[in-house]
């Protein structure tokens, strides 16, 4: 269902030394998604995520110049601990929005001791992708992926 398009997808995978239902309330709780959701020093300065399929997904970032960046998007699938599917072309209650970048797959397995987690960025077009990672997917992806997995380890 949610199979790799090298094409149009990007994807990071991590070993993290954390429960998938650690993981998933690192995900779905405001409080703690604003603490490593962000690549610092950019901060995350509001969150609503209502982890349910049609929830609302909102985040608007700070940046180090003091100007924000906000994101507005729908829960499509939220399997606890296992899997949380959202995207911005839709926004709360399936409400489309006027542009869409991308959808994200989050998948939380169980390995060892700790979680096979990842993290996998779907878009329209091969060109969408090639931008997404030219804006930096893997540094900026792959920072709040460590971040993550410091906090949950903390």
């Amino acid at each position: 269902m949610f199979d790799l398009n090298p094409e149009t997808d990007l994807e990071i995978v991590r070993e993290i030394a954390a429960s998938p239902e650690r993981l998933w309330r690192a995900w779905t709780t405001p409080e703690e998604l604003k603490i490593w959701w962000a690549p610092k020093p950019v901060e995350l300065v509001d969150v609503v995520i209502d982890p349910a399929p049609g929830g609302r997904f909102f985040t608007r970032m700070r940046m180090p110049d003091g100007a924000e960046m906000a994101g507005e998007g729908c829960i499509l699938v939220a399997e606890t601990a296992r899997r949380l599917v959202f995207c911005d072309a839709l926004s709360a209650g399936f409400r489309p929005n006027a542009d869409s970048f991308f959808t994200g797959i989050i998948l939380m397995e169980p390995a060892g001791s700790g979680t096979r987690y990842t993290a996998r960025v779907l878009h329209k077009d091969a060109a969408g992708r090639k931008s997404h990672e030219e804006m930096g997917f893997f540094d900026g992806w792959g920072t709040v992926i460590d971040q993550l997995a410091a906090y949950v380890a903390e």
